[in-house]
């Protein structure tokens, strides 16, 4: 296969969850991998799998996307073939905290790289990763949710990522840039950030096991919320399928189509079924939100049409490879002094 031939890939964001996840299965089918940290001093402990089995085959770039000068650089050193724009402010807590620099960087950077692809790889195809925090306040009788329902975000995080999708769908109606935004529901699994909560419950019952105690009060926020959760594995196929095959300009719920999705309880209680110790639950109001989304329930019938894609990893292997993966940190580092 020459130059010309190969798939060439440029990752915004490539060493967090979602884009380290995405890195190994793009090198596993053989495409040459680029992508882009804020600076060679970021945290690429996700990246160790990667650059272990495919010594060599993925290069990086420092590139700060609020930096226009940086991402025109990215994008002209990758050359890319297709785009996964997955760089983000993506905790939805901080956006409370945050709310300009959230919009900054997911609204900002998106038209930085819009811009860039514009000017410098107008024949790649980009992704852009947005979510079902877009879809906001949505009613019984409006689930399950298609790409058609109206966007009511309830957060900063979920106003920054609407406009970053519309930003997108306007570039390809103004220039005919080949983009699709893929609207992502909640997906866990090894690597999954400390801060998201089905990871924090997991990240306290691997450490009390670690330190050898008896039982472990893990501290919660709000357990109500019901979410449409898919292994992260199957997102990133997701992604690639519809930065590959999907049409410009469309959206695509990436959901596990489940007619009945869990609650955060049931999530947390799966995850303390799988404990060796005792698991108490304990409700902490610093973990409660100013707001948040009652259900999300996704239909993925349209990623199913266009795409040929749709789940294949249950929930409980998802929770499992989360859990282990905190137990394999914390027995690295040691017991909790």
């Amino acid at each position: 296969m020459g130059l010309t031939d190969m798939k060439r890939a440029l990752i915004t964001g490539i060493n967090g969850f979602a884009g380290s996840h995405l890195a190994d299965l793009l090198l596993q089918l053989g495409w040459k991998v680029h992508g882009t940290v804020r600076s060679f001093r970021s945290d690429l402990n996700n990246l160790d799998d990667a650059r272990a089995l495919h010594p060599n085959k993925m290069v990086l770039h420092a590139c700060d996307i609020l930096d226009q000068k940086a991402v025109d650089e990215a994008i002209s050193a990758a050359k890319p073939t297709h785009i996964f724009h997955l760089a983000a402010q993506s905790y939805v807590p901080a956006s409370w905290q945050a709310p300009g620099a959230t919009l900054d960087v997911n609204v900002k950077g998106t038209l930085h790289l819009l811009e860039a692809m514009r000017r410098l790889a107008p024949n790649a195809k980009m992704q852009v990763a947005g979510t079902s925090e877009e879809y906001g306040v949505v009613t019984p009788s409006e689930c399950p949710i298609t790409e058609d329902q109206p966007l009511r975000p309830m957060s900063p995080y979920g106003v920054s990522k609407v406009a970053a999708d519309v930003l997108t769908r306007q570039y390809v109606a103004s220039y005919g840039l080949r983009c699709v935004v893929t609207r992502a529901f909640n997906h866990s699994g090894a690597r999954r950030g400390k801060v998201f909560a089905e990871s924090d419950w997991a990240r306290q019952i691997a450490q009390a096991e670690a330190n050898g105690d008896a039982r472990v009060v893990v501290r919660h926020g709000n357990l109500s919320a019901i979410r449409d959760m898919t292994d992260v594995r199957d997102i990133v196929r997701g992604y690639i399928a519809a930065c590959d095959r999907g049409t410009s300009g469309m959206v695509y719920n990436l959901c596990s189509g489940r007619s009945q999705s869990p609650t955060m309880r049931d999530i947390l209680q799966r995850l303390a079924n799988r404990s060796v110790i005792g698991v108490v639950l304990e409700k902490d109001e610093a973990r409660m939100r100013p707001s948040d989304v009652p259900r999300l329930i996704g239909d993925n019938a349209r990623a199913k049409r266009d795409l040929k894609w749709s789940p294949q990893i249950p929930l409980a292997s998802a929770l499992e490879s989360l859990l282990l993966y905190w137990r394999s940190v914390l027995h690295a580092t040691g017991p909790k002094k």
